[in-house]
């Protein structure tokens, strides 16, 4: 997008009210980001993050609230699980997938409040395991990171995080309808990039001559890394399909030729946060017994310090995300019904019979595309952690990869694709 472009965007009313509204909402999202749960006392809060790494990427993804305990804290999270959790059982329950799939806009809005109710018992689920966690686990320094809380305080403090997630959840879809582009997504996206300057300040604070090979190189992987992460995530693979003439009357029908496109990466930043969620459940369960005794403690150590193992954690990383990739795939993209569609409408890949013949052909296609895609997803979750290794640099970590910069990535090229969308239909309509 050219700069003659963004000053297009502010001459045109409408235009200018939806990005200033989504800009408002940004704001407002960061000030209650910086409003703590009330009568908590963060005591040690940053030496749990410092001894405890593998929250530093919930904190990433929560843009920081976690960090400081806000009323938010639990960010957009307890919504995007409800709806993957739905998605999930639309393959045991084929009532919620006829919902979702066949009954079109008013099933979406039926499936979507599934997942408003959902996020409900999810929100004082996180909510509860990450406070009494935060309790009950010590620091370095041996001293829990919150005061204890009485049962009241736990209740007030559940309420509280639970009514921020929902109306982070209100804010998203009131950017979905009256702003422009996707709200849950642009609200992890300024989650994401609140963090830039306290990464610029970390990086001049802790600025060293001495390392300017080592910066020079991570911030030229940096830049290496994001025009693959576009390339990528741009990348398609596109199927010909033709369709049938047919004649109603006087007039014909079809006679068309156009294309499916099947993405590399068709499932996005999904297998990250599932793998992400494998990897640190059973340490956050093993840090709450960590403290025990006999063989249950020594396990449950060796489980919570899983992560410092970094050869065996980014491999299992590598093995899960690829996994995932395939998984989520194969429950959201379904040959078969694409091809009984196709043979509805009278459409036909040419060369291939129509019916099973599309669909193991369609099969064998997503296999060999999505191979390349599962690589990708892998290499750039674990990315960080490579550059880390090499250059030594630990800020704009986000920058190399990981959940963070796919989301960035996504949601910009996203964003642009629909402001250009709406720039186009209003040079139509002066013509």
């Amino acid at each position: 997008m050219n700069f003659s472009k963004i000053i297009q965007i502010f001459k045109i009313k409408d235009l200018r009210k939806k990005i200033l509204f989504v800009l408002a909402i940004f704001l407002l999202f960061r000030l209650m980001a910086n409003i703590p749960v009330p009568g908590i006392d963060a005591q040690n809060l940053q030496g749990f993050f410092d001894r405890f790494q593998m929250f530093g990427l919930l904190n990433i993804f929560t843009g920081g609230t976690l960090a400081k305990l806000s009323i938010v804290m639990l960010g957009i999270g307890p919504y995007i699980t409800a709806t993957i959790i739905l998605q999930l059982l639309t393959m045991i329950f084929p009532a919620l997938e006829k919902i979702y799939k066949e009954e079109g806009a008013a099933g979406r809005q039926r499936f979507n409040q599934y997942g408003r109710i959902l996020t409900i018992p999810l929100a004082i689920m996180q909510g509860y395991a990450m406070l009494n966690l935060l309790q009950r686990t010590p620091t370095a320094g041996g001293e829990p990171a919150i005061g204890a809380l009485s049962p009241i305080m736990m209740i007030s403090a559940l309420i509280t995080v639970t009514a921020g997630a929902m109306f982070l959840v209100w804010l998203g879809e009131m950017i979905t309808e009256k702003g422009i582009g996707n709200g849950v997504s642009l609200l992890i996206f300024a989650g994401i990039v609140s963090s830039i300057p306290g990464n610029i300040y970390q990086f001049a604070f802790s600025w060293d001559p001495a390392q300017l090979p080592g910066y020079l190189l991570f911030f030229g992987a940096a830049f290496l890394i994001i025009i693959g992460v576009v390339l990528v995530t741009e990348a398609r693979r596109n199927i010909p399909v033709s369709y049938a003439k047919r004649v109603r009357g006087n007039k014909i029908y079809g006679g068309s030729s156009t294309y499916l496109p099947l993405n590399v990466n068709p499932a996005g930043v999904i297998p990250i946060i599932f793998a992400l969620s494998i990897l640190l459940f059973p340490q956050m369960i093993g840090s709450f017994f960590a403290n025990a005794g006999g063989v249950v403690g020594s396990i449950a150590r060796s489980v919570a310090n899983f992560q410092n193992h970094e050869i065996a954690w980014g491999t299992t990383y590598f093995i899960l995300v690829f996994a995932f990739t395939y998984f989520y795939t194969m429950v959201t993209f379904d040959p078969k019904a694409i091809s009984n569609n196709l043979k509805k409408m009278g459409g036909f890949v040419p060369g291939i019979r129509p019916g099973e013949s599309t669909a193991s052909f369609l099969t064998y296609i997503l296999h060999r595309v999505l191979f390349i895609g599962a690589m990708f997803l892998s290499v750039i979750a674990i990315m960080p952690y490579l550059i880390k290794g090499i250059t030594g640099v630990t800020s704009f970590s986000f920058l190399v990869g990981g959940t963070s910069l796919l989301i960035v990535v996504a949601v910009v090229l996203d964003t642009v694709k629909q402001i250009n969308a709406q720039l186009q239909m209003r040079e139509y309509e002066t013509l």
